[in-house]
């Protein structure tokens, strides 16, 4: 029993030994990391960007550093969608970066990627207005998508999709009208109008401001006052 109990303790203090031995020689400044290599279609985030995050959150060598904390501080970049961080022996850091590509405006507060997800970020380019409960991001995107294709071949460019807390839509064109969509049937609806737009709507002698589709077998349409005015005088 003696002779079991020491060669236990013998092994245990052996493991111990090579465990610490090793801990010595990963946390030696023998194996720091010399490069960081940046990948990606990168058209936000810039190089100062990237040498203040090496500078102030890339801490310890090839072995110690935490990769977490590495990829949770280039996830803090505004632009920053996804990161992917990997070691590369023998003394390589790579770090993989995937950048938010904007879709549209969530209101005022923030943009929107072209997976209908939320960030906030600024941006100088002209791009479509979204509106709605924040949840509804990705419904709203959906939309804009399949209601794009549909008013392409007129022309037609969606500027404005709301959507109300009723989840009522209302779209409005780069021509200025207006197109009460409802909440219910809305691509069909949208579909019918297109349908007869070329035929209707498009050749009335004044441009239109509002269509309303949620009739069960037609649309209304209403002229801006201006064109009122004008066709009465």
């Amino acid at each position: 029993m003696t002779l079991w109990l020491a060669n236990t303790l013998y092994a245990l203090a052996a493991v111990l030994l090579v465990y610490a031995v090793l801990f010595l020689v990963v946390h030696l400044p023998v194996f720091p990391l010399r490069k960081v290599d940046v990948k990606g279609e990168l058209q936000h985030v810039n190089r100062e960007q990237v040498k203040f995050i090496v500078a102030r959150e890339m801490k310890g060598n090839f072995f110690t550093l935490d990769l977490n904390r590495t990829r949770a501080a280039f996830e803090k970049l505004p632009w920053v969608r996804n990161v992917n961080v990997r070691r590369r022996w023998p003394d390589r850091l790579e770090v993989a970066i995937e950048e938010h590509v904007v879709l549209a405006r969530w209101g005022s507060s923030a943009l929107v990627n072209t997976h209908g997800e939320l960030f906030r970020a600024a941006s100088n380019a002209v791009l479509p207005e979204f509106n709605g409960p924040e949840d509804a991001a990705r419904e709203v995107t959906g939309h804009y998508e399949e209601f794009g294709r549909l008013l392409e071949p007129f022309n037609l460019v969606l500027t404005r999709m709301t959507l109300s807390d009723r989840r009522a839509l209302q779209l409005k064109l780069n021509n200025g009208l207006v197109v009460e969509l409802g909440r219910e049937k809305v691509r069909e609806r949208l579909e019918k109008f297109v349908g007869v737009y070329g035929q209707t709507v498009a050749k009335l002698p004044h441009s239109v401001a509002y269509a309303d589709l949620r009739y069960p077998n037609g649309f209304a349409v209403r002229y801006p006052e201006i064109a009122l005015k004008k066709a009465k005088g």
